[in-house]
């Protein structure tokens, strides 16, 4: 087993010190701060089907660390295991109970010290509230698993957009409005988990790259205890009951990163970033943040995007995204190359740059 570790740590170093001598494909530069460079990389693709965020967690089976990777598409999570991002088995579907309607992209994982899995999840349902059977709502909730991903307990919906701000008529190629498309964090100090998601709301003040917050102290009943950076202050939401069960509704986060061009107004230009990736670069020392900026209602891509920031606690700490990347597509992230520690929530100096599940591209991260 220690042979075997020794042999891809070295094949990985092998990779590294090849691509150290290539020039740079894209770089990223900044008067200060942290600069991104994305250099060229054998292709490497995650197990099954990909249209979502990818989370990434390491744990024990058998006394074994093994690194577990979760891809989603048409609305079903897959898990996969294996030994590294090149030893992943097969992606098999996982059960979600009660399921809670619509399809389900698991979007991020957190793992507790004592081995369950807490994971945070993108919902689509039919935007039936606008008559219109070919869009569809987002919204977030949350599952626990104390199987390593194999089964899920459903902990209900923690965030969920006000049907007041739907654009019901819109020419979005997805969506009426809604929240989605998101990564999660928790803090160094294990007090709150951060949600940094994508707003969909019918103004386009209350669209772009919002956060929410909830104290991971209630991630086993988080139904209606988020908060969100709104007007500089955490506001919760509002409860309603319903013929069903009882409802959080939240209005509008301040975007971090506000939309510049609708995406419901009449024209088919869009100007948003959305889809946020967060993680912590050792190397670095800062969160990092990968976007994507679409340019119309069919979320054609104008670029993938860059920001950093020192701390989590302060939405207003973000730097102004910077492209690192012309086109490319959607769901970008990185994964750590770390043996043990390596996720989409954690990178060094050197990861894999992702999009759509596939990773054509080494990313270094510099001081």
């Amino acid at each position: 087993m220690r042979i075997a570790r020794m042999v891809r740590t070295a094949a990985v170093v092998a990779v590294i010190l090849l691509l150290q001598r290539t020039t740079p494909t894209t770089a990223q530069t900044r008067a200060s701060g942290p600069r991104v460079e994305l250099r060229s990389a054998p292709e490497l693709y995650l197990p099954g089907e990909v249209d979502s965020n990818s989370p990434a967690v390491w744990d024990r089976v058998g006394g074994r660390n093994f690194l577990f990777v979760m891809t989603s598409e048409s609305g079903q999570p897959r898990r996969a295991w294996g030994r590294d991002l090149v030893t992943m088995g097969t992606a098999r579907g996982v059960a979600i109970e009660p399921w809670p309607g619509g399809g389900v992209w698991m979007e991020s994982i957190i793992r507790d010290v004592d081995g369950t899995w807490y994971g945070y999840y993108h919902n689509e349902i039919p935007a039936d509230v606008c008559g219109r059977s070919d869009r569809v709502i987002p919204r977030i909730g949350a599952a626990r698993s104390r199987d390593r991903g194999n089964s899920w307990e459903d902990l209900g919906i923690v965030l969920e957009a006000s049907p007041r701000s739907f654009a019901c008529s819109t020419a979005n190629a997805y969506f009426v409005g809604g929240v989605g498309d998101f990564s999660v964090q928790l803090d160094p100090d294990s007090r709150d988990l951060y949600f940094f998601f994508s707003q969909y709301m019918r103004t386009t003040m209350s669209q772009g790259v919002g956060v929410a917050r909830l104290a991971w102290a209630d991630r086993d009943a988080p139904v209606g205890k988020i908060t969100l950076w709104r007007n500089g202050i955490w506001a919760p939401g509002t409860s309603i009951r319903t013929e069903e069960a009882e409802r959080w509704f939240y209005p509008a986060a301040s975007p971090i990163f506000p939309a510049a061009e609708s995406w419901h107004d009449a024209d088919q230009v869009v100007d948003a970033f959305w889809g946020p990736s967060v993680h912590w670069n050792t190397h670095v020392g800062h969160y990092v943040m990968l976007l994507s900026r679409a340019k119309d209602t069919d979320w054609e891509q104008e670029g993938v995007y860059v920001s950093f920031s020192r701390t989590l606690t302060d939405p207003r700490a973000w730097s102004a995204p910077t492209r690192i990347l012309k086109g490319g597509t959607w769901y970008p992230q990185v994964l750590g190359l770390d043996d043990g520690s390596g996720t989409d929530k954690t990178a060094g100096e050197w990861a894999r740059f992702f999009m759509l599940g596939e990773s054509r591209h080494l990313i270094r991260f510099l001081p």
